[in-house]
């Protein structure tokens, strides 16, 4: 099916017209205003004590770029220079840390025991010294660390996948080539009290080496994500929802007794959906009428699973909000299964599918979520994804949403690859630099998925320079 590309809209109005026309009525300001002129996206924001300067937050990403042993490399720290030279007054996480080597999610994923203090400790100070080289000052710069387990997309070698589950999933395990007759893949009771106390080993070196908060990851199909949909997990981390719950809520309430100065976040897909493949030249949900009533999703309706339902996900943000979490940072669905909901985008990675609606539909799908979970829990900071897909007029809609009130921050994450100084320009009242801009081309992904280092290859500099690695993704795009 073919979309209207952004670019082809002049004005707010066109974008606007064609938003209403499709039932995704998309908040779009007509003028975006600069600091000096009050813009809603320059006023301040507290932080579990900490104060972030605007409302400009960068996504954290999962980078393919690290050293063998988890350790940072020169691009990635070139990364993370950028983030500082954003604008944006905080970094959530900057980068998916795996706590343990069999939870990284590629075999050049950062690795929280190789880190140790040190390594943590060199990625916060080339944030914060590119931020002070460029703003001058950093004591309203926010800057945390996400820790993951990859759980069902574990690759931690060169052999290939190696997952690591909550539960047996009876579509996922097809999918992903689990075998449903494998126990052994799935973690113990004893296996998760480990793996907690290895999120507060690396929460507290986080912690020592000056980050100020750390996001424990519970988005994407990773595997605190899916611990939340384990109603077919006996013990005491499956079940009914306190049982469901209980892993995330003891990761918070572990890291805020042994790391106290650490501000706590959680990024939260606060919706799934059914996995999704292709067939033939388009994409359709993975056949599931033997699956229903579904009991597998999280924020899901059990007796139709494509669609969405907040009752679960808005139990949860009350309690991580009364659990003394800082801030939540809100996504949707897993990048592996469902690319279009969690990431809209013109074009699909190379294992994905052409967009099944026009993406502007998944974009609003984000805001309106998150619009309703923001409504319904007060006093918990959140951040809203989704944004890049609206390009030119990226700013547009984060000034509307945060005017209104639908959302207190708003995230990016592949506009940042290639135009790193986008929230800054948008500040400065400067008009975006048209080539710099993210087209969701999906190279960011494919790149990764097959295993070349991370970034954007179209547009930056850097990347269209990097042989042999564009050439090769040249090729397997040509493919």
């Amino acid at each position: 099916m073919n979309f209207p590309r952004i670019a082809r809209f002049r004005t707010v109005d066109d974008l606007r017209s064609h938003c209403t026309a499709i039932a995704a009525p998309i908040p779009l300001d007509d003028v975006v205003l600069d600091a000096a002129e009050g813009s809603p996206l320059a006023a301040p924001i507290a932080i579990g004590g900490r104060r972030a300067g605007n409302r400009w937050c960068i996504h954290p990403m999962e980078g393919w770029d690290a050293t063998a042993d988890g350790l940072p490399t020169d691009t990635l720290l070139r990364r993370w220079r950028n983030f500082g030279l954003s604008g944006a007054k905080l970094i959530w996480g900057g980068e998916a840390v795996a706590v343990l080597p069999e939870g990284r999610a590629n075999p050049n994923q950062l690795c929280a025991p190789a880190l140790g203090r040190g390594g943590f400790g060199t990625l916060v100070a080339t944030v914060r010294e590119a931020h002070r080289a460029r703003y001058g000052a950093d004591d309203d710069f926010v800057v945390a660390i996400q820790l993951t387990h990859s759980g069902r997309f574990s690759k931690p070698t060169k052999a290939g996948w190696q997952p690591r589950i909550a539960y047996h999933h009876p579509l996922l395990d097809a999918r992903h080539h689990v075998d449903p007759q494998d126990a052994g893949c799935v973690l113990s009771d004893d296996d998760v009290e480990r793996l907690i106390d290895c999120y507060v080993a690396a929460a507290r070196d986080a912690e020592a080496a000056g980050f100020d908060m750390v996001d424990l990851k519970a988005c994407h199909g990773y595997l605190v994500h899916e611990f939340l949909s384990a109603r077919r997990r006996p013990g005491r981390f499956g079940g009914d929802f306190a049982g469901r719950t209980r892993l995330l809520r003891t990761l918070v309430a572990r890291v805020r007794a042994e790391a106290p100065s650490l501000a706590i976040g959680v990024r939260l897909s606060l919706f799934d959906s059914v996995p999704w493949h292709k067939v033939g030249d388009h994409g359709e949900p993975w056949p599931f009428a033997d699956a229903l009533p579904y009991d597998c999703g999280f924020g899901v309706d059990a007796d139709d699973p494509t669609r969405i339902d907040l009752a679960e996900p808005i139990r949860l943000l009350e309690e991580l909000r009364d659990a003394g979490v800082a801030a939540v940072n809100l996504s949707a669905g897993s990048p592996y299964t469902v690319p279009h909901v969690t990431r809209p985008a013109a074009f699909p990675p190379s294992d994905g599918y052409p967009p099944p609606e026009d993406p502007l539909v998944g974009v609003w799908r984000q805001i309106e979520a998150a619009a309703r979970a923001k409504a319904a829990v007060p006093g918990l900071v959140m951040v809203g994804s989704g944004y890049t897909y609206l390009q030119e007029y990226v700013a547009h809609a984060a000034q509307a949403a945060v005017r209104t009130g639908m959302i207190d921050i708003v995230g990016l994450g592949r506009m940042v690859l290639s135009y790193p100084e986008l929230p800054a320009d948008a500040l400065a009242g400067k008009t975006l630099t048209r080539n710099r801009i993210c087209r969701t081309f999906s190279d960011c992904t494919t790149a990764p998925r097959n295993g070349l280092r991370s970034g954007c290859y179209p547009l930056d500099d850097f990347y269209k320079q990097l042989e042999p690695e564009a050439s090769r993704l040249k090729s397997i795009k040509n493919a």
